[in-house]
């Protein structure tokens, strides 16, 4: 079992869920909006909540697609696959609501063109502070403060720490993560427009 494979599968699954709830969701949700879908949806009955709901869930499909492919790609590399990746599923899907709070909320906020850059910029932000390619001790004292507290490596470590026995279970970083999931949601509903 190799060590690099051990740190990069729990990482690559935490960058997949980044990378479909928060950009991909937020982007194709800010263009609907943009193209006025989302304002004849909003003469429907289906309430904010609902439409954010059924969003989240969507993206839960092509996730559970993308982690059974993940992990059948670092089995194959030399992963140890165990009986813990059920509880590192719940996480990831802890992760999804965190990171679609974000999306949707950038997405029901901005306009367009400003929530692609902005999503796409942030995606590097938290990439660069999120521990899914390499430890967070690497990075710089204050950096590595301010990176605790991001939603990235909060993911990341938490389900680094549920899959691997050898790590002890962060249990700062999954109130992080706990804090995020609750937060981005309840703002996104709050603040998310139908049109710009």
């Amino acid at each position: 079992m190799s060590e690099p494979v051990e740190f990069l599968v729990p990482g690559v699954l935490s960058l997949a869920v980044m990378a479909t709830a928060m950009v991909s969701l937020g982007i194709n949700t800010g263009y609907e909006r943009h193209y006025g879908v989302l304002k004849r949806l909003g003469v429907t009955p289906l309430s904010r909540t609902g439409l954010l709901s059924a969003k989240t869930l969507q993206v839960l499909v092509i996730e559970f697609v993308q982690s059974l492919l993940l992990v059948l790609t670092g089995w194959a590399l030399g992963w140890q696959l165990t009986p813990r990746i059920i509880p590192a599923l719940v996480v990831l899907l802890v992760g999804t609501v965190a990171f679609a709070g974000i999306g949707l909320l950038l997405a029901g906020t901005l306009r367009a063109e400003v929530n692609l850059a902005v999503s796409n910029g942030l995606f590097l932000v938290l990439l660069f502070l999120g521990g899914m390619a390499y430890p967070l001790d690497r990075l710089p004292g204050a950096l590595e403060m301010i990176a605790h507290v991001l939603p990235s490596a909060a993911l990341a470590e938490t389900v680094r720490g549920v899959l691997d026995p050898a790590v002890a279970f962060p249990y700062a970083d999954a109130v992080v993560l706990l804090m995020w999931a609750v937060a981005a949601p309840v703002m996104a509903v709050r603040w998310f427009r139908w049109e710009e």
